[in-house]
């Protein structure tokens, strides 16, 4: 099949990826990317985790991914694209966020909780429960820090529903800090 055909299959059958498409609803697509995923961050194996996969996957984007695993947008698209036949000519334009402003908040109040979740979400267990039980301890000037290998979105959504104030910033290439105060 030539590449054009394979262009319009891929069209008609599945998903374009772009920066914003969702890493589940790729692999749901297109499952052999997987592997092609690992290939370029090892980091992503812990996709083969359920948990991961169910939660975590299903609410971060192409670009999001990018940041986790410490690899060009432009490479990871490329890369994936390339892979299921689809066009590769791309434009992008990447953001960068290394002059995000922490909130004076962070810089004055306490730390009281820290919670390096990475080992136990690898483990498949979910760090939930006792985020919102450590959570609901803050007191007026104390704040807690969530340590995980993504944004934890559905995490972060629940915390902000609750009446928290969240915010959120890479700490390095392989992991992200959430910082949570009682709003």
């Amino acid at each position: 099949m030539n590449n054009l055909t394979d262009n319009k299959k891929n069209e008609m059958n599945g998903l374009l990826i772009t920066p914003d498409t969702k890493i589940l609803e790729m692999l749901t697509a297109y499952p052999q990317l997987e592997e092609v995923l690992i290939e370029i961050a090892p980091i992503f194996i812990k996709l083969k985790n359920p948990v991961l996969r169910r939660t975590v996957a299903r609410v971060t984007s192409i670009r999001q991914a990018a940041v986790v695993g410490g690899v060009n947008l432009s490479h990871l698209l490329v890369s994936l694209r390339t892979a299921i036949n689809q066009d590769s000519e791309l434009i992008i334009n990447e953001t960068r966020t290394e002059n995000i402003n922490m909130p004076e908040w962070i810089k004055t109040y306490t730390k009281r909780f820290e919670y390096d979740a990475i080992s136990d979400i690898d483990s498949g267990i979910h760090p939930l429960t006792k985020v919102i039980a450590e959570t609901a301890q803050l007191n007026e000037g104390e704040y807690y820090l969530l340590i995980t290998a993504f944004i934890p979105k559905p995490l972060i959504d629940t915390l902000a529903n609750k009446g928290f104030e969240v915010f959120n910033t890479p700490l390095d290439n392989a992991r992200f800090g959430t910082y949570i105060k009682k709003a």
